[in-house]
């Protein structure tokens, strides 16, 4: 017959009726007088229990039924005694699909997280991963909605470039050739016009530009899709592979910027809490006991709007109070995750979006700050600053620190050679995208989301390793 799934069979009230039912055993105790199998199909985080009466089934047939095993039941549906669950199954018929033996990694309970990544391929079975991927599903379903919503188009840039996005360098090579035969020129460079492309090509670190190049075209759309940098970042915020939501929009100053963040932000929180009640119950009391109530301070607050300038006179103060910071925090400093959390976590409270960012540590296709006599800038609602600054947004959140990277992109042709000269970046790679500047050029701005570090914050999990099914990292690329 067909089969129901356990979501829907736990919100059924239609006792006395058949039902079948498949998915793998949580558990199953036994008794003389009867045995409880605790059933799930990955649909929802609870179980569906499965009542058998022993004597009407063979006894090896039941001794296969432990932790793990994929089984099929058929029984009435009935209104279930027990608490926390309003049905269960009275089972007439079982069908054993896959046993699975005592040597199964994840039986036991209590297990590290460190210890289940060896499992990648196993883990999505235990209760709180099944969580994470129905949460991750949902934030997925939440992007494209709100986008769609808001009449951004879905635009998808190429995972194959010539270009580096962040200029760092940081990239993996795709290439045809036969790496133990390469063919160099007299200096020992490489030579690719026997390549598949004819030139040296990468995976992308973003699709930003490409993005740009569709809000000319559009007016605003969203890219959603793998990117991948080849840092050997072995912490528990970075990956090799991950995904990234990167809007850009034609027309769009730096106050509405910061007006989409915080919008899009909330609007997945909301998403999540509405629709992800029972995961992140289960999260909230085994993971992160104050996430449910972190979520919903996302939606009550304002985010704060913080010119960097003024983030590092915070800090500084601070030190001055006797907090102490592992890395430096002057004006022209990069600003670590300690100083970012310590912002948002124990001086405000709440999320904040951190403004005009010293040029010297942001990227080159940034809009520049009015520049002062004395080489400083006037920034973010008159904020003044010591030196030039760009007009970067990035949100910071507890637990996560930066958790979206956005700026006004500089529209100025002039202005965006001046930056390239100044930095002395070869641009043979990217002559499409300065034609953007030369041909009916426009105001815009975008952001970046790291997908990952959102699922993080809405989840509650410390290791950005546990929120992706399969996590690229240095030296692992398993499964």
């Amino acid at each position: 017959m067909k089969r129901t799934k356990v979501v829907d069979i736990l919100q059924c009230t239609d006792y006395g009726t058949i039902v079948n039912v498949k998915g793998w055993v949580r558990t199953h105790r036994s008794s003389k007088a009867v045995d409880f199998i605790a059933l799930n199909d990955g649909s929802t985080i609870k179980n569906v229990q499965i009542v058998v009466d022993p004597s009407k089934f063979d006894e090896e047939l039941l001794k296969q039924i432990t932790t793990g095993a994929c089984i099929s039941a058929t029984g009435e549906l009935v209104e279930s005694l027990g608490a926390g669950q309003t049905s269960e199954i009275q089972c007439h018929e079982i069908e054993l699909y896959g046993t699975c033996g005592a040597d199964y990694p994840m039986q036991k309970k209590g297990q590290s997280f460190e210890y289940m990544r060896q499992y990648a391929h196993l883990r999505l079975r235990t209760n709180t991963f099944g969580a994470v991927m129905r949460i991750r599903h949902n934030m997925a379903i939440a992007i494209h909605k709100y986008f769609h919503d808001h009449g951004f188009f879905y635009f998808h840039t190429p995972l194959i470039t010539a270009s580096d996005c962040e200029g760092a360098g940081n990239m993996f090579q795709v290439t045809t050739k036969n790496l133990y035969d390469l063919k160099k020129d007299e200096q020992g460079k490489i030579i690719y016009d026997d390549d598949f492309f004819g030139e040296q090509t990468s995976l992308t670190v973003s699709g930003q530009l490409e993005g740009e190049l569709g809000a000319t075209a559009l007016g605003a759309i969203y890219t959603f899709g793998p990117t991948f940098r080849a840092e050997n970042s072995n912490t528990p915020r970075h990956l090799a592979e991950f995904w990234m939501i990167e809007p850009e929009v034609a027309f769009l100053d730096q106050e509405e910027l910061m007006d989409l963040e915080e919008d899009f932000i909330k609007y997945c929180v909301r998403w999540a809490l509405d629709n992800c009640k029972d995961d992140l119950e289960f999260l909230n009391k085994m993971i992160d006991k104050t996430l449910v109530e972190r979520l919903e301070g996302v939606l009550k607050d304002t985010f704060v709007r913080l010119p960097y300038t003024e983030g590092i006179q915070i800090l500084q103060d601070a030190i001055k109070g006797g907090k102490k910071f592992e890395f430096p925090c002057n004006w022209g400093d990069d600003l670590a995750a300690e100083h970012e959390r310590y912002l948002v976590e124990e001086h405000f409270k709440k999320p904040v979006i951190m403004t005009d960012y010293p040029r010297e540590f942001k990227s080159f296709y940034m809009k520049q700050n009015k520049e002062t006599a004395d080489g400083g800038s006037v920034g973010y609602k008159g904020a003044v600053a010591p030196g030039p600054t760009m007009q970067g947004t990035d949100v910071l959140f507890p637990q996560i620190g930066e958790i979206i990277g956005g700026s006004v992109r500089e529209e100025s042709y002039d202005k965006l050679m001046a930056e390239i000269d100044r930095r002395q970046m070869d641009m043979t790679h990217l002559w499409w995208y300065l034609d953007t500047r030369k041909y009916g050029s426009c105001p815009h701005a975008g952001f970046g989301l790291g997908f990952e570090r959102q699922i993080l914050f809405v989840t509650g999990m410390q290791n950005i390793r546990d929120v992706i099914p399969f996590p690229r990292t240095p030296k692992n690329a398993e499964f």
